[in-house]
């Protein structure tokens, strides 16, 4: 091509950039009056189910080359900034950064949104609690380790409601200021990580060398940037933060490793026409209760898609997960029928069906 077709094209691009930032400062300004509006009614800023239903009439007029993945990376940026320009508000997520969960909190609330890391998940619970922060993030399942028992604990202790739900692959590395495996003498992780990665520590050998747990994958990435001959399995996030050469890429032993997330605040979602609710139910001591429980569910055309049983402060509850609204016409007799032994965590737009 020669450079006066270069220059034409270079040029067409600037002239269609000058034409998206006008549009987007136009978006903004009707934001702002948006949020004007719900300023006086007191209605939430964040609205995942209104961000839905926007990036879905979105994918139904696209006829260029993005996919609908490529539609959602740009506008929940642009859904992000026009919240914070409109009310800047704290992110709590469980911390340091580059950890996964920081992954996930940016994957919905995007660059430009205030972030304070957090030590532990009854921190997160405490600081939306308090009113610190407006949104936590808090893992929820892993594909491989299950149900997260700190998470269910808070959210059957605190009165937070679940607004969304983010669903993130999970991909470890090793890596080592070591240019040779063999000069490796331990390895800094979280233990839920070595046992993700099992098969690949095996294999190299690296099974014989020292493990040694820590609170967080990207801590461990700090740690073994300083040792001589440690190493650290840790996100590629995590090792690029702290500078921390990569040996080797996707460690983990699933190629479908996935953990889910929940993003908790004080305020709870309207209907989308696809969403997921959880609640914790605890039984009374009487027999056929669950049966029941059940039954009623199958009969109002219910679709549990989980139930996992767990122990809180000595006391058997379940944890469920079905599609649908807490306010849909089916959903309300049901949980009205239970009132007294169903907590409704929240509901919130489907992201995925199970992991």
């Amino acid at each position: 091509m020669s450079e006066a077709g270069l220059k034409a094209l270079r040029d067409k691009l600037d002239t269609i950039d000058d034409q998206l930032l006008k549009l987007i400062n136009e978006r903004m300004d009707v934001v702002h009056e948006v949020g004007v509006l719900k300023a006086h009614s007191g209605g939430a800023i964040y609205r995942p189910e209104r961000e839905k239903a926007i990036i879905d009439r979105l994918e139904e007029l696209n006829e260029g080359k993005l996919n609908r993945a490529a539609i959602e990376a740009l506008f929940l940026e642009i859904f992000a900034i026009s919240r914070n320009l409109e009310l800047p508000e704290n992110v709590a997520y469980l911390g340091p950064e580059g950890s996964f969960t920081h992954q996930a909190a940016e994957a919905r609330f995007g660059a430009m949104s205030a972030y304070v890391s957090i030590a532990s998940i009854k921190g997160i619970f405490r600081e939306v609690k308090t009113g610190k922060a407006k949104f936590g993030v808090v893992p929820i399942e892993n594909s491989s380790n299950g149900i997260v028992t700190d998470t269910i604990n808070c959210l059957s202790k605190h009165n937070m409601k679940i607004i969304a739900e983010v669903v993130l692959d999970i991909h470890h590395t090793l890596a080592s200021t070591c240019d040779k495996i063999e000069n490796i003498k331990r390895i800094y992780s979280k233990d839920i990580a070595f046992e993700q990665c099992r098969k690949f520590l095996t294999n190299f050998g690296l099974d014989e060398v020292e493990l040694i747990p820590i609170e967080s994958t990207t801590k461990a990435a700090k740690l073994a940037v300083k040792e001589p001959n440690s190493a650290a399995i840790c996100p590629h996030v995590g090792a690029k933060l702290h500078n921390l050469p990569i040996l080797f890429e996707n460690i983990e032993d699933k190629d479908n490793n996935k953990t889910r997330f929940f993003i908790i605040s004080d305020f709870e979602n309207g209907q989308s026409g696809n969403d997921k609710t959880s609640i914790l139910v605890e039984f009374p001591n009487k027999q056929g209760a669950l049966v029941d429980f059940l039954t009623d569910f199958n009969a109002a055309g219910i679709n549990l898609t989980k139930i996992k049983s767990h122990i809180v402060e000595g006391n058997s509850i379940f944890f469920i997960d079905f599609d649908g609204h807490q306010d849909d016409k089916n959903v309300k007799p049901v949980i009205e029928k239970h009132k007294e032994t169903i907590k409704v965590l929240g509901s919130y737009v489907k992201e995925i069906n199970d992991i």
